[in-house]
């Protein structure tokens, strides 16, 4: 159930065995569908909100800059996500690489996969059916 951004490169037969979570992939070449295992995984481009950033303003925007990323089961909020993940590790890291990707945002964005095991979108999409529906869902 865990997240990881890659902002690097990978190696041939990415995610094999990946059985849950959700990592995002930075595909600077767009050949990275060649690197990955694509046994019982989606590949997805993150996709875009134009305004994401005002959105993070008004409905709890300071996590990004407390160091708290929202890992729950809410998979309609990729952009927010990746872009804390990215923000934390420059602040912790000072990464440069980190800089150049947040500074030129609407560059680097589009070439983010999303890669996830078709189980576990399901597990997430019925257990946010359930929570919308008032029923419990197990954590």
């Amino acid at each position: 159930g865990g997240v990881v951004v890659v902002l690097g490169g990978t190696g041939r037969n990415f995610a094999a065995g990946m059985s849950g979570g959700v990592a995002y992939v930075l595909d600077e070449e767009g050949d990275f569908v060649r690197r990955c295992n694509m046994t019982d995984l989606e590949l997805q481009p993150v996709p875009g909100e134009d305004d994401m950033l005002e959105k993070l303003h008004h409905h709890g925007g300071d996590r990004m800059h407390k160091g708290m990323v929202d890992v729950s089961g809410d998979i309609t909020r990729d952009q927010e996500r990746l872009y804390q993940l990215i923000s934390n590790h420059l602040h912790y890291t000072g990464s440069v690489r980190a800089k150049e990707i947040l500074d030129h945002w609407a560059d680097y964005r589009p070439k983010f996969r999303k890669v996830m095991p078709r189980e576990y979108r399901r597990a997430l999409e019925d257990m946010e059916r359930m929570k919308l529906a008032g029923g419990e869902s197990a954590p």
